[in-house]
Protein backbone atom coordinates (compact mmCIF):
# COMPACT_ATOMS: atom_id res chain seq x y z
CA UNK A 1 0.00 0.00 0.00
CA UNK A 2 1.30 3.65 -1.08
CA UNK A 3 2.72 5.34 2.27
CA UNK A 4 1.46 8.24 1.07
CA UNK A 5 -1.80 7.66 0.19
CA UNK A 6 -4.83 8.98 2.24
CA UNK A 7 -7.62 6.16 3.48
CA UNK A 8 -10.86 7.42 3.81
CA UNK A 9 -13.05 6.64 6.32
CA UNK A 10 -16.24 6.88 6.19
CA UNK A 11 -17.31 7.86 10.40
CA UNK A 12 -20.91 7.61 11.66
CA UNK A 13 -21.51 11.48 12.97
CA UNK A 14 -24.53 10.81 15.51
CA UNK A 15 -22.58 8.04 17.12
CA UNK A 16 -19.23 9.90 16.93
CA UNK A 17 -20.89 13.08 18.23
CA UNK A 18 -23.32 10.64 21.22
CA UNK A 19 -19.59 8.77 22.59
CA UNK A 20 -17.92 12.59 22.83
CA UNK A 21 -21.27 13.36 24.92
CA UNK A 22 -20.69 10.13 27.11
CA UNK A 23 -16.66 11.24 27.46
CA UNK A 24 -18.12 14.11 28.66
CA UNK A 25 -20.18 12.26 31.52
CA UNK A 26 -17.92 9.96 32.24
CA UNK A 27 -15.35 13.45 32.94
CA UNK A 28 -18.04 14.91 35.40
CA UNK A 29 -19.09 11.30 37.10
CA UNK A 30 -14.99 10.79 37.69
CA UNK A 31 -14.27 14.07 39.30
CA UNK A 32 -18.10 13.86 41.33
CA UNK A 33 -16.38 10.54 42.22
CA UNK A 34 -13.77 12.18 44.11
CA UNK A 35 -15.90 15.08 45.44
CA UNK A 36 -18.30 12.18 46.89
CA UNK A 37 -15.58 10.81 49.00
CA UNK A 38 -14.70 13.87 50.25
CA UNK A 39 -18.33 14.25 51.21
CA UNK A 40 -17.92 11.21 53.32
CA UNK A 41 -14.52 11.74 54.68
CA UNK A 42 -15.53 14.81 56.15
CA UNK A 43 -18.85 13.71 57.45
CA UNK A 44 -20.23 16.61 55.30
CA UNK A 45 -23.15 13.78 54.20
CA UNK A 46 -24.33 12.98 57.59
CA UNK A 47 -24.16 16.86 58.45
CA UNK A 48 -26.33 17.75 56.08
CA UNK A 49 -28.94 14.47 56.98
CA UNK A 50 -29.67 16.15 60.16
CA UNK A 51 -30.01 19.85 58.78
CA UNK A 52 -33.08 21.70 56.79
CA UNK A 53 -32.37 23.64 54.30
CA UNK A 54 -29.28 25.45 54.96
CA UNK A 55 -26.71 27.82 53.83
CA UNK A 56 -23.56 27.34 53.45
CA UNK A 57 -22.01 29.00 56.28
CA UNK A 58 -24.82 26.89 58.21
CA UNK A 59 -23.88 23.45 56.86
CA UNK A 60 -19.66 24.48 57.76
CA UNK A 61 -20.29 25.44 61.46
CA UNK A 62 -22.59 22.64 61.54
CA UNK A 63 -19.73 20.05 60.19
CA UNK A 64 -16.57 21.96 62.12
CA UNK A 65 -15.02 22.91 58.65
CA UNK A 66 -13.74 25.63 56.34
CA UNK A 67 -16.95 27.54 54.67
CA UNK A 68 -14.72 28.31 51.16
CA UNK A 69 -14.09 24.88 50.48
CA UNK A 70 -17.16 23.81 51.51
CA UNK A 71 -19.11 26.22 49.45
CA UNK A 72 -16.82 24.75 46.32
CA UNK A 73 -17.77 21.31 47.49
CA UNK A 74 -21.20 21.91 47.58
CA UNK A 75 -21.07 23.66 44.19
CA UNK A 76 -20.37 20.24 42.47
CA UNK A 77 -22.85 18.58 44.73
CA UNK A 78 -25.76 21.16 43.27
CA UNK A 79 -24.28 20.61 39.63
CA UNK A 80 -23.78 17.09 40.03
CA UNK A 81 -27.57 16.89 40.96
CA UNK A 82 -26.45 15.35 44.39
CA UNK A 83 -27.70 18.22 46.87
CA UNK A 84 -30.38 20.62 46.29
CA UNK A 85 -30.03 24.63 46.16
CA UNK A 86 -32.64 27.60 46.66
CA UNK A 87 -31.21 30.17 44.79
CA UNK A 88 -33.25 32.56 46.39
CA UNK A 89 -31.99 32.15 49.95
CA UNK A 90 -28.83 30.30 49.32
CA UNK A 91 -29.78 27.20 51.03
CA UNK A 92 -28.57 23.75 50.49
CA UNK A 93 -30.70 20.42 51.44
CA UNK A 94 -29.91 16.79 50.86
CA UNK A 95 -33.18 14.70 50.19
CA UNK A 96 -33.41 11.66 52.60
CA UNK A 97 -33.93 10.03 49.15
CA UNK A 98 -30.14 10.82 48.26
CA UNK A 99 -29.18 10.58 52.03
CA UNK A 100 -30.26 6.73 51.64
CA UNK A 101 -27.31 6.08 49.68
CA UNK A 102 -25.00 8.58 51.10
CA UNK A 103 -24.78 8.56 54.90
CA UNK A 104 -23.24 6.41 57.44
CA UNK A 105 -26.76 5.35 59.21
CA UNK A 106 -27.40 4.30 55.39
CA UNK A 107 -24.79 1.15 55.89
CA UNK A 108 -24.97 -1.30 54.59
CA UNK A 109 -26.20 0.94 51.23
CA UNK A 110 -23.88 3.64 51.70
CA UNK A 111 -22.08 3.70 48.26
CA UNK A 112 -20.35 6.91 49.19
CA UNK A 113 -17.91 4.48 50.92
CA UNK A 114 -17.00 2.58 47.63
CA UNK A 115 -15.84 6.45 46.02
CA UNK A 116 -13.22 6.11 48.33
CA UNK A 117 -11.08 3.97 46.05
CA UNK A 118 -10.92 6.52 43.30
CA UNK A 119 -8.28 8.02 45.24
CA UNK A 120 -6.73 5.41 46.71
CA UNK A 121 -6.36 3.71 42.64
CA UNK A 122 -5.14 7.43 41.78
CA UNK A 123 -2.40 7.36 43.98
CA UNK A 124 -0.49 4.64 42.17
CA UNK A 125 -1.45 5.51 38.81
CA UNK A 126 2.21 6.33 37.75
CA UNK A 127 3.09 3.18 39.45
CA UNK A 128 0.61 1.05 37.51
CA UNK A 129 1.38 3.13 33.92
CA UNK A 130 5.00 1.81 34.87
CA UNK A 131 4.10 -1.78 35.18
CA UNK A 132 1.88 -1.69 31.71
CA UNK A 133 5.09 -0.34 30.04
CA UNK A 134 7.40 -3.00 31.91
CA UNK A 135 5.27 -6.34 33.52
CA UNK A 136 5.65 -6.27 37.30
CA UNK A 137 3.20 -4.94 39.91
CA UNK A 138 2.44 -2.96 42.86
CA UNK A 139 2.56 -4.03 46.09
CA UNK A 140 -0.16 -3.73 49.02
CA UNK A 141 2.40 -1.55 50.89
CA UNK A 142 2.13 1.07 47.96
CA UNK A 143 -1.51 1.82 48.24
CA UNK A 144 -2.53 4.93 50.22
CA UNK A 145 -5.23 4.61 53.48
CA UNK A 146 -5.81 1.28 51.77
CA UNK A 147 -6.47 -0.88 54.89
CA UNK A 148 -8.53 2.20 56.34
CA UNK A 149 -10.89 2.00 53.43
CA UNK A 150 -10.46 -2.09 53.02
CA UNK A 151 -12.30 -1.61 57.04
CA UNK A 152 -14.74 0.63 55.65
CA UNK A 153 -15.98 -1.32 52.50
CA UNK A 154 -15.57 -4.86 54.71
CA UNK A 155 -18.41 -3.11 57.42
CA UNK A 156 -20.73 -2.88 54.70
CA UNK A 157 -20.31 -5.74 52.44
CA UNK A 158 -18.59 -8.28 55.23
CA UNK A 159 -19.55 -7.27 58.39
CA UNK A 160 -23.24 -6.10 58.44
CA UNK A 161 -24.81 -8.87 56.83
CA UNK A 162 -22.67 -11.27 58.34
CA UNK A 163 -25.04 -12.95 61.06
CA UNK A 164 -28.36 -12.20 59.60
CA UNK A 165 -27.72 -12.98 55.74
CA UNK A 166 -24.56 -14.55 54.95
CA UNK A 167 -23.83 -17.65 57.85
CA UNK A 168 -27.71 -18.62 57.68
CA UNK A 169 -26.59 -19.42 54.14
CA UNK A 170 -25.49 -22.66 55.72
CA UNK A 171 -27.68 -24.70 57.06
CA UNK A 172 -27.60 -25.12 60.87
CA UNK A 173 -24.31 -23.06 61.03
CA UNK A 174 -25.69 -20.09 63.74
CA UNK A 175 -26.25 -22.95 66.03
CA UNK A 176 -22.73 -24.72 65.83
CA UNK A 177 -21.20 -21.40 66.42
CA UNK A 178 -23.43 -20.99 69.21
CA UNK A 179 -22.46 -24.43 70.85
CA UNK A 180 -18.68 -23.98 70.06
CA UNK A 181 -16.40 -25.06 66.65
CA UNK A 182 -13.19 -24.20 65.33
CA UNK A 183 -12.93 -21.25 62.59
CA UNK A 184 -10.65 -19.93 60.30
CA UNK A 185 -10.53 -16.82 58.11
CA UNK A 186 -7.76 -16.49 55.28
CA UNK A 187 -6.78 -12.95 54.36
CA UNK A 188 -8.80 -11.65 57.01
CA UNK A 189 -6.95 -8.47 57.06
CA UNK A 190 -8.03 -6.35 60.31
CA UNK A 191 -9.86 -8.90 61.34
CA UNK A 192 -13.66 -7.44 61.77
CA UNK A 193 -15.55 -10.36 60.56
CA UNK A 194 -13.84 -12.76 63.06
CA UNK A 195 -13.72 -9.66 65.68
CA UNK A 196 -17.90 -9.79 64.93
CA UNK A 197 -18.12 -13.11 65.46
CA UNK A 198 -15.78 -13.55 68.37
CA UNK A 199 -18.27 -11.29 69.91
CA UNK A 200 -21.40 -13.25 68.93
CA UNK A 201 -19.79 -16.22 69.51
CA UNK A 202 -18.02 -16.66 72.68
CA UNK A 203 -17.84 -20.82 72.88
CA UNK A 204 -16.29 -20.84 69.33
CA UNK A 205 -12.41 -20.23 68.63
CA UNK A 206 -11.60 -18.26 65.54
CA UNK A 207 -7.98 -17.98 64.09
CA UNK A 208 -7.36 -14.91 61.52
CA UNK A 209 -4.48 -15.13 59.25
CA UNK A 210 -3.20 -12.22 57.16
CA UNK A 211 0.61 -11.33 55.15
CA UNK A 212 -0.05 -7.66 56.53
CA UNK A 213 1.75 -7.25 59.66
CA UNK A 214 0.16 -3.70 59.88
CA UNK A 215 -3.45 -5.21 60.14
CA UNK A 216 -3.00 -7.96 62.34
CA UNK A 217 -1.72 -5.30 64.45
CA UNK A 218 -4.92 -3.14 64.03
CA UNK A 219 -6.73 -6.59 64.60
CA UNK A 220 -5.15 -7.12 67.65
CA UNK A 221 -5.78 -4.15 69.30
CA UNK A 222 -9.34 -4.42 68.11
CA UNK A 223 -9.46 -7.84 70.08
CA UNK A 224 -7.87 -6.87 72.82
CA UNK A 225 -10.48 -3.67 73.32
CA UNK A 226 -13.13 -6.43 73.48
CA UNK A 227 -11.39 -8.86 75.75
CA UNK A 228 -11.64 -11.75 72.60
CA UNK A 229 -9.41 -14.24 74.58
CA UNK A 230 -11.46 -16.92 71.62
CA UNK A 231 -9.56 -15.00 69.06
CA UNK A 232 -6.49 -15.93 67.61
CA UNK A 233 -4.74 -13.61 64.76
CA UNK A 234 -1.76 -14.06 63.10
CA UNK A 235 1.05 -12.33 60.21
CA UNK A 236 1.60 -15.40 58.10
CA UNK A 237 1.23 -16.05 53.82
CA UNK A 238 -2.13 -17.39 53.64
CA UNK A 239 -0.19 -20.06 51.20
CA UNK A 240 1.66 -21.29 54.07
CA UNK A 241 -0.84 -22.75 56.40
CA UNK A 242 -0.21 -26.38 56.82
CA UNK A 243 -3.47 -27.25 59.05
CA UNK A 244 -4.80 -30.30 58.80
CA UNK A 245 -8.63 -31.63 58.91
CA UNK A 246 -8.66 -28.80 61.96
CA UNK A 247 -11.53 -26.36 61.27
CA UNK A 248 -15.39 -26.48 60.80
CA UNK A 249 -15.96 -23.71 59.13
CA UNK A 250 -13.03 -21.43 57.13
CA UNK A 251 -14.39 -18.36 55.47
CA UNK A 252 -12.82 -15.80 52.71
CA UNK A 253 -14.16 -12.51 51.92
CA UNK A 254 -13.08 -11.16 48.13
CA UNK A 255 -9.24 -13.26 49.42
CA UNK A 256 -8.30 -15.57 47.36
CA UNK A 257 -7.95 -13.68 43.74
CA UNK A 258 -5.78 -11.39 44.57
CA UNK A 259 -2.88 -14.17 46.05
CA UNK A 260 -0.02 -15.31 44.28
CA UNK A 261 -0.90 -19.03 44.29
CA UNK A 262 -4.78 -18.85 44.53
CA UNK A 263 -4.30 -22.84 43.57
CA UNK A 264 -2.37 -23.75 46.78
CA UNK A 265 -4.27 -21.72 48.77
CA UNK A 266 -7.50 -23.42 48.23
CA UNK A 267 -5.25 -26.83 48.52
CA UNK A 268 -4.37 -25.82 51.63
CA UNK A 269 -8.21 -24.73 52.64
CA UNK A 270 -9.25 -28.17 51.49
CA UNK A 271 -6.42 -30.08 53.71
CA UNK A 272 -6.75 -27.91 56.95
CA UNK A 273 -10.96 -28.30 56.74
CA UNK A 274 -12.97 -31.23 58.43
CA UNK A 275 -14.10 -33.95 56.36
CA UNK A 276 -17.38 -32.36 57.38
CA UNK A 277 -16.46 -28.76 57.51
CA UNK A 278 -18.11 -25.95 55.57
CA UNK A 279 -15.86 -23.66 53.54
CA UNK A 280 -17.74 -19.83 52.70
CA UNK A 281 -15.67 -18.02 50.12
CA UNK A 282 -17.52 -14.53 49.09
CA UNK A 283 -15.61 -13.17 46.31
CA UNK A 284 -16.49 -11.00 43.11
CA UNK A 285 -19.80 -11.82 40.89
CA UNK A 286 -18.62 -11.99 37.33
CA UNK A 287 -18.24 -14.05 34.32
CA UNK A 288 -14.67 -15.14 33.44
CA UNK A 289 -15.66 -14.27 29.90
CA UNK A 290 -15.45 -10.77 29.19
CA UNK A 291 -18.42 -10.74 26.63
CA UNK A 292 -20.82 -12.53 29.26
CA UNK A 293 -20.15 -9.33 31.80
CA UNK A 294 -21.80 -6.60 28.97
CA UNK A 295 -24.91 -6.52 31.31
CA UNK A 296 -23.01 -6.23 34.57
CA UNK A 297 -23.90 -3.12 36.61
CA UNK A 298 -21.02 -2.78 37.66
CA UNK A 299 -18.06 -4.54 35.26
CA UNK A 300 -16.33 -0.99 34.56
CA UNK A 301 -15.89 -0.72 38.10
CA UNK A 302 -14.65 -4.14 38.87
CA UNK A 303 -12.52 -4.73 36.02
CA UNK A 304 -10.90 -0.94 37.04
CA UNK A 305 -10.35 -1.89 40.52
CA UNK A 306 -8.73 -4.90 39.46
CA UNK A 307 -5.98 -4.06 37.12
CA UNK A 308 -5.34 -1.25 39.27
CA UNK A 309 -5.39 -3.25 42.27
CA UNK A 310 -6.34 -6.92 42.61
CA UNK A 311 -4.06 -8.48 39.81
CA UNK A 312 -1.85 -5.77 40.08
CA UNK A 313 -0.76 -6.98 43.96
CA UNK A 314 -0.61 -10.59 42.89
CA UNK A 315 1.78 -10.21 40.08
CA UNK A 316 3.58 -7.87 42.40
CA UNK A 317 4.62 -11.35 43.91
CA UNK A 318 5.39 -13.26 41.01
CA UNK A 319 1.97 -14.40 41.47
CA UNK A 320 -0.81 -15.36 39.21
CA UNK A 321 -2.55 -12.08 38.79
CA UNK A 322 -5.99 -13.46 38.54
CA UNK A 323 -7.51 -10.46 39.12
CA UNK A 324 -11.21 -9.77 40.13
CA UNK A 325 -13.02 -10.75 37.49
CA UNK A 326 -11.69 -14.34 37.55
CA UNK A 327 -15.32 -15.37 37.30
CA UNK A 328 -17.39 -18.04 38.22
CA UNK A 329 -16.42 -20.60 35.49
CA UNK A 330 -12.87 -20.37 36.56
CA UNK A 331 -12.90 -19.98 40.40
CA UNK A 332 -15.77 -23.06 40.39
CA UNK A 333 -12.83 -24.94 38.59
CA UNK A 334 -9.76 -24.25 40.74
CA UNK A 335 -12.15 -25.22 43.81
CA UNK A 336 -12.62 -28.28 42.14
CA UNK A 337 -9.13 -29.00 41.53
CA UNK A 338 -8.44 -28.35 44.95
CA UNK A 339 -10.47 -30.91 45.94
CA UNK A 340 -14.06 -29.94 46.46
CA UNK A 341 -16.68 -32.21 44.80
CA UNK A 342 -19.82 -29.88 46.40
CA UNK A 343 -19.79 -26.09 45.59
CA UNK A 344 -23.23 -24.34 45.44
CA UNK A 345 -23.39 -20.46 44.27
CA UNK A 346 -25.72 -18.52 45.64
CA UNK A 347 -26.51 -14.80 45.16
CA UNK A 348 -27.91 -12.17 47.52
CA UNK A 349 -30.59 -9.44 46.69
CA UNK A 350 -28.40 -7.35 49.13
CA UNK A 351 -24.95 -7.49 47.24
CA UNK A 352 -24.38 -7.05 43.57
CA UNK A 353 -20.63 -7.55 43.82
CA UNK A 354 -20.68 -10.76 45.54
CA UNK A 355 -21.20 -14.33 44.78
CA UNK A 356 -21.30 -16.72 47.94
CA UNK A 357 -19.77 -20.08 47.59
CA UNK A 358 -20.91 -22.82 49.76
CA UNK A 359 -17.93 -25.74 49.38
CA UNK A 360 -17.60 -28.97 50.91
CA UNK A 361 -15.10 -31.93 50.41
Amino acid sequence: MCSNCVVNINIDEAMSADFAERMMTILNHGTLSLMISIGYRTALFDVMDELEPSTSEEVARAAGLNERYVREWLGAMVTGRIVDYNADDKSYYLSPEHAAWLTRKATPNNIAVTTQWMSVLGSVEDKIVGCFKNGGGVPYEDFNRFHEVMSDESSQTVIAPLLGETLPLIPGMIEKLEKGIEVMDLGCGSGFALVHMAKHFPNSRFTGYDMSDEAIKRGKELAADGNLANLNLIAKDIAQIDDIEKYDLITTFDAVHDQADPAKVLSNINRALKDDGVYLMQDIAGSSHVHNNMDHPLAPLLYSISCMHCMTVSLSQNGKGLGAMWGKELATQMLKDAGFSRIEVIEQPHDPINYYYIIRK
